[in-house]
């Protein structure tokens, strides 16, 4: 739970000094996944939007190919996307963005290192989870990890007294408005 919370509070701090960076190419959602790895390369490769903005455009979609491993369908309007976002991005000072440039690049490690670690946890919870019988599982969405978590938060279900003491113990009924012989129209 920590580490899924330090991962989110790292990619929005990421996003934040990227934007300082490359303040249209945020904006305009070049990328769709802002953290994929042909986003995080063009993010960590290039140090300045203007080595972006007069890139020869052969050698982006190039680029862009090769750190997609062949998955865009149309490199070269990501290529042309990425220029036209690059020409239109603030410019920074060179000390201003060279800070930037730092404090991105030791995010993105943080950010794969906390995925790693995430990762691993999961892989743990999985193997810990097939020890225990769990039907949970078999509920659509509900994976081990999610498992784990509600089975960690009910404890022993021996100690509800029935499965509506259970759902209303998870938040999962109305909580009734009444005195004496009065009961409101909405509970």
């Amino acid at each position: 739970f920590f580490a899924v919370q330090n991962l989110t509070k790292e990619k929005q701090r990421f996003l934040n000094y990227l934007f300082m960076k490359y303040s249209s190419m945020v904006q305009d959602k070049v990328f769709s996944n802002a953290f994929s790895a042909t986003a995080l390369a063009v993010y960590e490769d290039f140090e300045s939007p203007d080595e972006l903005a007069y890139m020869d455009l052969h050698d982006l979609t190039e680029y862009i190919k090769e750190k997609g491993k062949n998955r865009f369908p149309n490199p070269d309007e990501v290529a042309k996307a990425i220029q036209k976002a690059a020409r239109s991005s603030y410019r920074l000072p060179k000390t201003v963005n060279d800070s930037v440039n730092q404090v991105l690049s030791i995010s993105i490690s943080s950010i794969k290192a906390l995925e790693s670690q995430i990762k691993a946890f999961d892989k743990a919870i999985s193997d810990q989870m097939e020890l225990i019988p769990n039907t949970l599982i078999s509920i659509k969405g509900i994976g081990p990890v999610y498992s784990a978590g509600i089975i960690a938060e009910i404890g022993d279900i021996n100690r509800f007294t029935n499965q509506a003491a259970l759902a209303k113990y998870a938040g999962l009924v109305w909580t009734q408005y009444q005195s004496g012989n009065f009961e409101a129209q909405n509970t």
